[in-house]
């Protein structure tokens, strides 16, 4: 499976949440303390998205592993942000490895990571994709399960449709298809994140004033909580709430 992150809190550089801290995203990619269901590294890409001076996020996505990208090493330790959703990629075999296979995903305001898979994929989700129309199906931007979800998540929230319930209701039915499936997500909109935990682990750092959410622990600092198996979290810099899914 996969790793992933998401910060919002006062403006802070890239590379202070990717390269810098002793159990890093980087160092998750080659030495993951929890690897799940097929897979030992998470080398098969890497995706960053931040927000800048508009609330549309910017996003860089490579399908290499992280530590061989050294220009993106420059620009992390160049850019600061509010808000970061960032992810590393163990790709499920016989899904395609390319930059558009890689979190997050974006549309609009919107920043999205799957961490998990679609268990039984493609066949056990062709009830699903079914709500999608078939050109939203035709034009996504990579044959994969998080492509996928994203396609229908992005939908039902262009609908209008609460983004705690949209990710609730979409892996509730994906579960339901089959319970194989590990439905861990990350949303964000800039300024609240929403995440899922579903047979995979995800913790918890809340400070005063910023909230860090991560499939590992940084590090070693005690604030650090596990988020429990099954729960949807919905949280801010200042506050921060988990609901039994």
């Amino acid at each position: 499976m996969c790793r992933h992150l998401a910060y919002l809190g006062p403006r802070r550089e890239l590379s202070d949440l990717l390269f810098n801290p002793p159990h890093s995203l980087l160092h998750q990619t080659y030495l993951p303390n929890d690897m799940r269901g097929g897979g030992t590294v998470n080398v098969d890409g890497f995706g960053v998205g931040w927000y800048g001076e508009t609330r549309r996020p910017i996003r860089y996505r490579r399908s290499t592993p992280m530590w061989t990208d050294a220009g993106f090493t420059e620009i992390a330790r160049a850019t600061a942000s509010t808000a970061v959703v960032a992810a590393v990629r163990s790709a499920t075999i016989g899904l395609p490895i390319n930059d558009a296979a890689c979190a997050p995903f974006s549309d609009d305001r919107w920043l999205f990571s799957l961490n998990g898979r679609i268990e039984g994929w493609p066949h056990t989700a062709a009830e699903f994709a079914k709500q999608l129309p078939i050109t939203d199906i035709l034009t996504l931007e990579a044959l994969t399960d998080t492509a996928l979800i994203w396609a229908v998540v992005k939908r039902r929230l262009a609908d209008g449709e609460d983004a705690g319930r949209v990710l609730t209701s979409v892996l509730q039915e994906l579960a339901a298809a089959n319970q194989g499936s590990r439905l861990n997500f990350l949303l964000t909109d800039g300024e609240t994140v929403y995440a899922t935990t579903w047979t995979h682990s995800l913790s918890l750092r809340q400070g005063a004033d910023y909230v860090l959410l991560s499939s590992e622990p940084l590090d070693e600092h005690p604030d650090w909580q596990p988020v429990p198996d099954a729960h949807l979290v919905v949280a801010t810099p200042t506050a921060v709430s988990m609901t039994a899914i």
